[in-house]
């Protein structure tokens, strides 16, 4: 009897030390991402993260895409999100509020360098001939799409800007004529070329300013430990799960101290967008 009781005592206070050492998040978690809309990507990228988070943290992961970086900045200002995998201009957006904190770096490189793509016949041949001419860049919060057009672009007066609610509809406007080029990463323009135009595109521009890496964040509404204990979830997970959802397990945290200079030296001018002509100084 009494070594019954013992090992009834041992199984509980097993089952209590187990259940300490993992310590308990909240019940639902939101991960935001920005989708541009494709939800297929979406599931593919993020689907085995989502399962994977939900069994080590013991709670219920909720994806929450929204359709561009306008969108997302909004769900940044308002903390509504408790994760957040983002690009390298939401991730200095969100930095620079502060209530934001990187803690693992996305895949980045060349890929993600800024383009101004025109369309195969264009008479353009560099950045000052588009003086006068109608230009799409993305929203803000785009890096490359939005902040680093904008630096490249300073001191030009155009007909019109467009903001593009995603890189693929940059590139429908510039091939049906209605904008002369068009602002976005490499990767994207890669990446929606060969689904929207037969005519053919061509980079009339590439930036060389090294783009920081995107980041995955962590929101300051979670604790410390549960902080530190997404971290280790993350950097541990199997190999294919940050293959998939395109971050570094382990890697160097990206600056964005830099970017964020970028970020507020053009700033003053995004309040003439709406304006045509549209001063750029």
């Amino acid at each position: 009897m009494m070594l019954s009781r013992t090992l009834l005592l041992i199984s509980v206070l097993i089952t209590l030390f187990g259940c300490q050492s993992r310590q308990p998040f909240p019940e639902r978690i939101t991960l935001g991402v920005v989708s541009f809309g494709d939800s297929e990507k979406l599931e593919k990228n993020y689907g085995e993260l989502k399962t994977y988070l939900e069994n080590e943290l013991n709670s219920i992961i909720e994806l929450e895409p929204t359709y561009n970086e306008r969108q997302a900045i909004n769900q940044i200002n308002d903390n509504a999100w408790e994760i957040v995998v983002a690009s390298p201009g939401l991730a200095a957006v969100a930095v620079s509020k502060g209530n934001y904190l990187p803690i693992l770096p996305l895949e980045g490189g060349l890929n993600s360098r800024s383009v101004f793509v025109v369309r195969q016949d264009s008479p353009i041949k560099s950045l000052k001939q588009l003086n006068g001419k109608a230009v799409a860049l993305g929203q803000p919060g785009s890096a490359t799409g939005y902040y680093f057009a904008l630096y490249n672009l300073y001191g030009l007066t155009l007909s019109e800007v467009r903001l593009a609610s995603t890189p693929k509809q940059a590139l429908e406007w510039v091939a049906s004529g209605e904008m002369t080029a068009a602002a976005m990463s490499l990767e994207q323009y890669n990446t929606y070329r060969a689904q929207v135009s037969q005519k053919g595109f061509r980079i009339l521009f590439q930036d060389q300013h090294q783009v920081p890496n995107g980041a995955i964040l962590v929101s300051e509404k979670l604790s410390q430990i549960e902080q530190e204990a997404l971290y280790r979830a993350l950097s541990n997970a199997p190999p294919m799960i940050p293959s998939s959802a395109g971050y570094v397990a382990n890697g160097p945290i990206p600056d964005y101290q830099y970017l964020m200079g970028i970020i507020k030296q053009i700033t003053p001018i995004t309040s003439n967008l709406q304006k045509k002509p549209t001063h750029l100084y």
